[in-house]
């Protein structure tokens, strides 16, 4: 019996060992599948096909494939802006490619200063007479911002094309809160700072209303005088004003009606729309598929471009990039984990960079956070490097925080910047448990014992340490702001007060010192640093990470199909629009439970066109919002 035993527990043991050894085998080829990029040298004579089917944004995030497995979802794709930007121009010198075909079927939308960005690009296309066809079923804003450069834009006989302009209602609780004896403690400073207004007010003060009518009219004016230049003859103001008189004149057609107004060209199928650009490109011989044309897909279309790129080595200028809310952690890409960004800076400092270029696009987040970024940044400005900072969509709060060690700021017309002001909110309990009978007792040694107690109520000793470090954090701010623009802390102050700026009010006011995208702020670092253009390797800190791309996507959809399984018609735009507001609503309940300490955060920058469906897709699979949102079928 002995004997038989020992038998078994060797081949139990063999047994377990092969299981181990299958199992390490089959995670280590799935992570090489995803980590492959595409592979350059299938570029085809024909159009570059843009199938947009995701948000553009500045920074990817990896897709965790252990999360993504569990919740059963399809990943909602991102696309760098500055990516999707330099295939274009690429493509416009590109004798193989003839046209682009532009499909805005499953585009979700990106941030005012991406969009731009993209639709700059397609603009230097059309210059270059090289068409562009552009289709979708349903056109929203930012679709519309992309297709106005096309040739033709086509929609789908069921589609049409809806403008809303930026802006909408926000959501606040303080009512709800006081009818379940919630109370929020708020300690903040700043007249315009409005991140805390949810939690304490029943609707948008005086102050906020008037801050953020300016800076929607200023995107709103923006994007009327792309739209209008790139097709003058559409009538946006009979589009936006007379909506029910614009679609009785095309029997509540959409399509027509969009063609009525000069915003599409022609309606048709998308097998239609194929057949017309296989006119000029030609057929695909080997898809037989209806509608099909000669084309080479975005994914190895870059990664030919990528392969094609020479960078000089007499210098190198390293590129950080700063993007999504800033907080203590190791998280992102696409979160801006400082100790993630600090390892990075402070990694680069043994690489000889002859300059640093920080790209921030963030509303902000935690005041350490932000301290600890701005900290490694300046161990670059004190190794006697130019320091250039890059504003994306936003720099506020937070994100100028870490943008106050840069020689230049640059900014676009459409970014959000300033924010100058701080918060902390703490949610307690004792009211709502008194209701119900409990209660709390016990010994204290001084005020501050057993404090903050979230369930007992806070003692006035925390109170007076909570405001008291608030008000210290603005004062640490202005100094830093005063310090970095040469002005007083008096006018620091004024220009502070939490108040949000659009780019060219902060260029007006000082904040930032000139208008120009992240190539102009690499030209200027590489002046001040006496580097020829073309001498010197932009180096992407950080840009060696392993992404989890669309091939994991891929492999996620059932019957070959990635992306969303919704509708696509303007109904499910608007619905979209309405689970990323539900998201909106998950994020601020999960930032007053959070207890996150003091925070720099612009609440304004939430409402810039197009980043609550970012913000949707970023959603940690494994927080209480994106479980409930699945709960809620959204």
């Amino acid at each position: 019996m002995g004997f038989a035993r020992k038998v078994w527990r060797l081949l139990v043991g063999i047994k377990d060992g092969l299981a181990l050894l299958f199992l390490l085998l089959f995670f280590g080829l799935l992570f090489a599948a995803l980590s492959a990029r595409p592979n350059p040298g299938v570029v085809r004579d024909g159009a570059l096909l843009l199938d947009i089917d995701g948000v553009i944004v500045e920074e990817v995030a990896p897709i965790n494939p252990i999360q993504a497995l569990i919740s059963q979802t399809v990943p909602v794709r991102e696309y760098a802006s500055r990516d999707l930007a330099r295939a274009i121009d690429a493509a416009a010198t590109d004798d193989r490619i003839k046209a682009i075909a532009l499909d805005l079927s499953d585009f979700l939308g990106g941030g005012a200063v991406h969009m731009q960005e993209v639709s700059g690009a397609l603009s230097r296309f059309r210059a270059a007479e090289k068409p562009i066809y552009t289709f979708g079923m349903a056109y929203s804003d930012d679709a519309m911002l992309l297709a106005a450069n096309s040739s033709e834009i086509w929609v789908d006989p069921m589609g049409g094309i809806a403008i809303t302009g930026p802006g909408g209602q926000n959501l606040y609780y303080a009512a709800a809160l006081d009818r379940f004896n919630v109370t929020a403690n708020v300690y903040k400073v700043g007249t315009y700072k409005s991140a805390v207004e949810p939690y304490t007010e029943t609707g948008m003060s005086p102050e906020a209303r008037e801050n953020l009518s300016q800076l929607l009219a200023t995107l709103w004016q923006e994007w009327r005088a792309v739209v209008s230049a790139a097709r003058p003859d559409a009538d946006i103001d009979l589009v936006t004003t007379d909506v029910e008189g614009w679609l009785a004149a095309s029997n509540n057609d959409l399509a027509q009606a969009a063609l009525a107004a000069g915003l599409a060209d022609r309606v048709g199928t998308r097998v239609e729309w194929g057949e017309r650009i296989a006119e000029l490109v030609g057929e695909d011989r080997w898809n037989n598929d209806p509608g099909n044309f000669t084309a080479t897909e975005y994914d190895p279309w870059l990664a030919d471009v990528n392969g094609g790129l020479d960078f000089g080595s007499e210098g190198r200028i390293g590129i950080i990039t700063i993007a999504g809310e800033i907080n203590d952690s190791d998280a992102g890409p696409g979160t801006a984990g400082a100790e993630r960004i600090a390892r990075l800076l402070d990694d680069a400092l043994n690489d000889d960079l002859d300059a640093l270029v920080v790209r921030v696009d963030s509303p902000g987040g935690t005041v350490t956070g932000s301290e600890t970024i701005r900290r490694a940044i300046l161990r670059h400005k004190d190794a006697g490097i130019p320091i250039a900072v890059s504003m994306g969509n936003y720099a506020a709060s937070g994100g100028y925080w870490v943008a106050t060690p840069g020689d230049r700021i640059f900014a676009e017309p459409e970014t959000l910047t300033g924010s100058i002001g701080v918060f902390a909110v703490f949610p307690s309990f004792d009211e709502l448990l008194a209701e119900y009978g409990v209660t709390s007792d016990g010994v204290r040694t001084t005020g501050l014992s057993g404090q903050p107690d979230l369930l007992g109520g806070l003692t006035p000793e925390v109170d007076a340490v909570l405001q008291g470090s608030v008000e210290n954090s603005y004062a640490r701010f202005l100094g830093l702001v005063s310090e970095a623009r040469g002005i007083s802390i008096q006018r620091a102050d004024e220009l502070g007060q939490g108040r949000v700026w659009d780019g060219g009010a902060a260029r007006q006011l000082g904040l930032v010192d000139q208008f120009g995208d992240l190539d102009a702020a690499i030209a200027w670092a590489a002046e001040r640093a006496e580097l020829a253009e073309g001498s010197y390797e932009r180096r992407y800190l950080g840009d060696n990470a392993p992404q989890f791309g669309s091939l994991f996507a891929q492999l996620m959809a059932s019957d070959g199909e990635s992306g969303d399984a919704r509708g696509h018609d303007l109904a499910a735009i608007f619905a979209r629009a309405e689970m990323a507001r539900m998201a909106r609503v998950l994020d601020d309940v999960d930032m007053l439970m959070g207890s996150e300490g003091v925070q720099a955060r612009c609440m304004e920058c939430a409402v810039l066109p197009s980043s609550s469906a970012a913000f949707q897709s970023r959603v940690r699979s494994d927080s209480w919002p994106a479980m409930l949102l699945r709960l809620l079928g959204t």
